[in-house]
């Protein structure tokens, strides 16, 4: 028996949401994918989003919200975010909703707790943003967390996530 996760689009029966998600922004659909399959309870998407790719997301079983964020200058913002649970979606709106977008400590703690972030590395960021780690530049590139140095989760998460991330390139 392999260790590797394994995925089967076919079965999941989101290939076609996938597809076309894909044809929209890359992006977008890894983080949808990488949702979908668990490996982060949580995503917001900071781009618009219009109602037929919120109801993409949705066919993939996940819930959506957006979420109106203020910025420095006092403009709104929306966020788009998504997840397999209600709960996670309940605790970014409660936290966030109709809140100006700020990057304190304790911000981004709850946001990396949310988003699935190892914790070893949302306190290294929180010290010393973009800090040299062990990571070659490629895996670094497909997490959406910056890796700490020497992260004993990042490992683990960097398999499932090129396990995603080629299903999606071959889809």
């Amino acid at each position: 028996m392999s260790s590797q996760p394994q995925y089967d689009l076919k079965i999941s029966g989101i290939t076609e949401s996938l597809a076309i998600l894909k044809e929209i922004d890359f992006e977008l659909a890894y983080l949808a994918f990488l949702t979908h399959e668990g490996l982060k309870p949580l995503s917001r998407w900071e781009k618009p989003l219009e109602d037929k790719e919120l109801q993409l997301l949705e066919k993939m079983n996940l819930l959506t919200k957006r979420i109106t964020r203020i910025v420095n200058a006092g403009r709104e913002v929306q966020e788009n975010i998504f997840s397999r649970s209600q709960a996670y979606i309940d605790l970014y709106a409660k936290r966030f909703e109709n809140t100006q977008i700020d990057k304190s400590p304790e911000t981004q703690r709850f946001e990396g707790f949310l988003f699935g972030y190892p914790p070893c590395c949302v306190e290294r960021y929180i010290l010393k943003p973009y800090a040299a780690n062990n990571l070659n530049e490629k895996d670094q590139k497909i997490l959406f967390h910056w890796a700490c140095r020497n992260c004993s989760i990042t490992p683990f998460i960097l398999d499932s996530y090129r396990k995603i991330l080629d299903l999606l390139e071959n889809l």
